[in-house]
C-alpha cells in the first residue's frame, strides 16, 4: 500500500474501532441518564431528603468515576456533556463518590437553600459544643449502618487517647463512659469500649439493634461491609432485618457485652460548674455518674405527631415490628414515605385484613420506584386501598374520621399507623446543652 494512503486506513481504522464504539457508549449511557432523571421527578427523587452530593462544575473533568463508583445507582448521570446528580434522594451519605473525585469537585451537604435540615453541633473528634458529650450515628446526620459502626468505632478512640492524657481526680467518677442506644453506633461503641478496657455501661430503652427493629419485617437494610470490633468483618452488601438483628445478637452474646435494656435516658447534667467534671445521667431506673457520655440514639427515635386527638390511644402506633400479629383486622397507615407504604404493604400480606393509606397528596413522592411497583400491584390484587388528598381529623377507639375535600368520612378502623417521619429530639439536646444548626445546603 502507497505511503501516503497508509494515514487515511490507519486513521479510518481507529475511528471504526475506538471511536464510534465510545461515541455509541456515550449516546446509550446519556439515554439512560435521562431516563433516571425522568423517573427521578416523576417520584420526587430529585429533591435531597438529607445528606446528598452537590458537584462543582468549574472543577469537574467528566471523568466519570462518581457514576461508576455510586453503588446506589442513578444518584449521577451524563447530561448534555456534563456530570448531573439527578436522583440525590437516593443518596445514603457513603461518601465513596466525594473520596473518588480526582479534582475534589464533590462536596456532601445537608440540606438545600431553601429547605434546611436540624443538626446538632458537632466537632470533627464527634465532640459536642459540651466538652465530654459525643454524638455517633444517625442523631449526627449519617443513616447509614457503615458509617455508623465507623463513627462509634472512631469516637471511641478519640476518647482512649483524652482519657489517657486525663489526671484522675480523687472525686472523679469511677465510670470512664455511659453510651446510650445500641444501634449500630452504640453497639460499635460499646464493643470498642469493651476492647479497650473502659468502665463503662449501655443504655438502650428498647432492646439491641435501635431503629432497625421498627423496620418492616424481611426489610432489606443496605450496608457496606463493616469491621466489628472483636468480632471480625461484615461483608454483606444487603441483609433482612432478621438477619442483621440475629447478627447484631450474636456479636454481643459472644462478646459478653452487657446492654441495659429497657432503660430510658431521661436526662444529661454535668456534675458541677466545672468544664469536664463528668456527668450525672439521669434514667427511668437511676443515677449515673460517668466522666464522658455518647449518645448514639437515633434521629428517628422520636416520632413526629399529627396533633390529632385520640393520637394517645392504645390503638395508635409510629412503627410497625410485626405485622403477621395483625389478621384479620381494619387497618389504617397514614403517611406517604417509603416506611409507610412498606408498612402497608406488609399488613396487605396478612390474612384478612383490609389495608387503607391515608396520604395528603395526590400522588406518593420520594418513594422507592420498586415500591410503586409494588404498591400498585396490591391495588389491583385487592391488598390495598389508598386514600388521596385526604388529612386525618381525630382518631377514635373503633373508627377514623379523615377530612376529604369540603367534607369528613368515618372509617371504621381497628389500628391506625402513623407515619409521619420522626423529628431531632432538639429538647432533650438542648438541656444537655447541645447547640442546634440548621445547615442549608452546607457539609
Amino acid at each position: 500500500m502507497p505511503d501516503e494512503l497508509l494515514v487515511p486506513v490507519i486513521g479510518v481504522v481507529l475511528v471504526t474501532v475506538v471511536l464510534l464504539p465510545f461515541l455509541s457508549r456515550h449516546r446509550r449511557r446519556e439515554a439512560s441518564a435521562r431516563e433516571a432523571e425522568a423517573e427521578a421527578l416523576r417520584y420526587g427523587l430529585h429533591e435531597p431528603v438529607t445528606l446528598h452530593p452537590v458537584i462543582d462544575p468549574a472543577g469537574c473533568i467528566l471523568t466519570g468515576s462518581c457514576i461508576d463508583i455510586c453503588p446506589e445507582g442513578d444518584v449521577f448521570g451524563m447530561i448534555d456533556g456534563r456530570v448531573k446528580v439527578i436522583s440525590p434522594a437516593r443518596c445514603i451519605g457513603h461518601g465513596l463518590c466525594e473520596r473518588s473525585c480526582p479534582m475534589h469537585a464533590i462536596q456532601l451537604v445537608f440540606g438545600t437553600e431553601k429547605r434546611g435540615i436540624d443538626l446538632p453541633r458537632i466537632q470533627g473528634n464527634f465532640e459536642t459544643n459540651v466538652p465530654g458529650l459525643y454524638i455517633a450515628g444517625e442523631l449526627g446526620g449519617m443513616g447509614l449502618i457503615g458509617n455508623a459502626f465507623e463513627q462509634g468505632r472512631q469516637c471511641i478512640e478519640g476518647i482512649c487517647r483524652e482519657i489517657r492524657g486525663d489526671a484522675r481526680g480523687q472525686d472523679d467518677p469511677d465510670l470512664d463512659l455511659v453510651i446510650v442506644g445500641c444501634g449500630p453506633a452504640g453497639l460499635s461503641a460499646s464493643l470498642s469500649a469493651l476492647e479497650a478496657d473502659l468502665r463503662f455501661v449501655t443504655l438502650e430503652r428498647e432492646d439491641i439493634g435501635g431503629t432497625v427493629r421498627h423496620y418492616p419485617r424481611k426489610k432489606l437494610v443496605l450496608t457496606k461491609p463493616v469491621r466489628v470490633p472483636g468480632y471480625g468483618k461484615l461483608s454483606f452488601r444487603e441483609v433482612s432485618k432478621e438477619q442483621l438483628i440475629g447478627t447484631w445478637e450474636e456479636i454481643v452474646a459472644s462478646a459478653g457485652l452487657q446492654v441495659a435494656t429497657g432503660e430510658t435516658v431521661t436526662a444529661i447534667r454535668t456534675r458541677d460548674d466545672r468544664a469536664g467534671s463528668g456527668f450525672v445521667v439521669l434514667t427511668s431506673r437511676r443515677e449515673i455518674e460517668a466522666r464522658r457520655v455518647i449518645l448514639a440514639i437515633g434521629r428517628r427515635g422520636v416520632p413526629r405527631k399529627l396533633g390529632v386527638p385520640g393520637e394517645e390511644l392504645a390503638s395508635v402506633a409510629y412503627s410497625l415490628r410485626e405485622p403477621e400479629s395483625f389478621r384479620g383486622d381494619r387497618v389504617l397507615v397514614v403517611g406517604g414515605g417509603d416506611s409507610a407504604v412498606e408498612a402497608a404493604l406488609a399488613l396487605g400480606e396478612q390474612p384478612g385484613n383490609e389495608v387503607r393509606i391515608s396520604y395528603r397528596g395526590d400522588g406518593f413522592r420520594r418513594i422507592k420506584p420498586k415500591n410503586h411497583e409494588r404498591v400498585q400491584a396490591a391495588v389491583d390484587g385487592g391488598r390495598l386501598e389508598i386514600l388521596w388528598n385526604t388529612h386525618l381529623v381525630r382518631i377514635e377507639p373503633d373508627s377514623v374520621v379523615y377530612r376529604h375535600g369540603a367534607g369528613q368520612v368515618r372509617l371504621p378502623t381497628d389500628y391506625t399507623f402513623i407515619f409521619a417521619g420522626g423529628e431531632l429530639p432538639t429538647k432533650f439536646l438542648r438541656e444537655c446543652g447541645v447547640e442546634i444548626d440548621t445547615k442549608f445546603g452546607a457539609p
